[in-house]
């Protein structure tokens, strides 16, 4: 696969990555865990040179962490490594809790937590989750420089950031990416965060570059969601919109069609032209599904196909 570099100064990776939220957390929970799967999926996912494995804290919470340690047990030196802090609390009995905390001291323990449960001295990238609106992010992201300090981290970025949370944290210490969600079907950072991070160096990490899945086609009403699935309390996903979100399935399948890709390759393909910084992390937790985002990296879309797909409408629905 074609390897770029995560921001200024970072490890060279391929421009594809693997997101493990899924395989422990949100998507079609009553369906039991299949681990092995999970964890050749991981090991796939590396040979085929997806290097870059996300993962966070509060996925489970704690278990896709433990997953993803397992999965790196014996490759760790393959795997450009990230987790996530701040959106996993604790309660006043010290059980994990989903919810902001950005508090200084959170971070320092959370960071030694992470590593016990993914089993390595360090991870490669280690992020804010989101921004906790109760503490200035300038004092977050100190106490995340201080993991780099103490060699825990490698490097740090940012989610779901605007310029200027990203300007206050830089005026700390670099910021190495910026993860948010964007496909085709969520725009929302290309009119400034995008531009900002070309400008700086800064990489940029869509999650759920396939629109949690739509994009592929693989649901044509909300009755194909699984039951107890975070999905179906999307705005997007509801009946309505989502007859109406299905014309752009069917343009991005007319494209993938004329072309000889899948729709999930067309949908990515058209991630990766946003810029030679953006790297992408799918998640699947299927073999079949890995192979085919893969293969994203090889597709060449051409300038009429681009303005098909850079004027399809903006959905039906929030994204929360």
């Amino acid at each position: 696969m074609r390897t770029t570099t995560l921001g200024p100064g970072g490890p060279e990776l391929g421009v594809l990555g693997l997101g493990c939220m899924g395989m422990t957390h949100a998507y079609d929970t009553k369906t039991p865990r299949d681990d092995a799967t999970s964890v050749a999926v991981i090991h796939q996912a590396l040979d085929l040179g997806m290097t870059l494995i996300d993962t966070a804290d509060v996925y489970g919470p704690l278990t896709n962490e433990e997953l993803v340690g397992r999965a790196l047990r014996d490759r760790r030196d393959r795997a450009v490594l990230a987790t996530k802090v701040g959106l996993l609390s604790r309660d006043s009995e010290g059980r994990p809790v989903r919810g902001p905390d950005g508090r200084p001291e959170h971070v320092r323990l959370s960071i030694d937590e992470s590593l016990a449960r993914l089993g390595t001295d360090h991870v490669d990238l280690y992020q804010l989750h989101r921004v906790d609106p109760d503490v200035p992010i300038e004092e977050t992201w100190g106490a995340l420089a201080e993991t780099v300090a103490a060699g825990k981290a490698r490097h740090i970025g940012l989610s779901e950031v605007t310029v200027e949370q990203i300007k206050r944290a830089q005026s700390i210490h670099p910021v190495t990416s910026v993860q948010s969600e964007l496909s085709l079907w969520t725009r929302d950072w290309l009119d400034e965060v995008l531009p900002y991070c070309r400008q700086q160096g800064i990489a940029f990490l869509p999650y759920s570059p396939l629109g949690r899945g739509f994009l592929t086609g693989r649901f044509a009403s909300f009755d194909d969601l699984p039951a107890d699935d975070f999905r179906r309390a999307l705005p997007r996903f509801q009946q309505a919109a989502l007859r109406t979100n299905l014309a752009l399935v069917g343009k991005v399948r007319e494209i993938a069609e004329r072309i000889g890709a899948s729709p999930a390759q067309v949908a990515l393909a058209w991630v990766l032209t946003r810029g030679e910084h953006v790297i992408p992390i799918p998640g699947t937790k299927t073999p079949k599904y890995l192979l085919d985002n893969a293969g994203a990296a090889d597709v060449e879309l051409s300038a009429s196909d681009l303005t098909e797909l850079d004027a399809l409408p903006t959905p039906e629905g929030g994204r929360y």
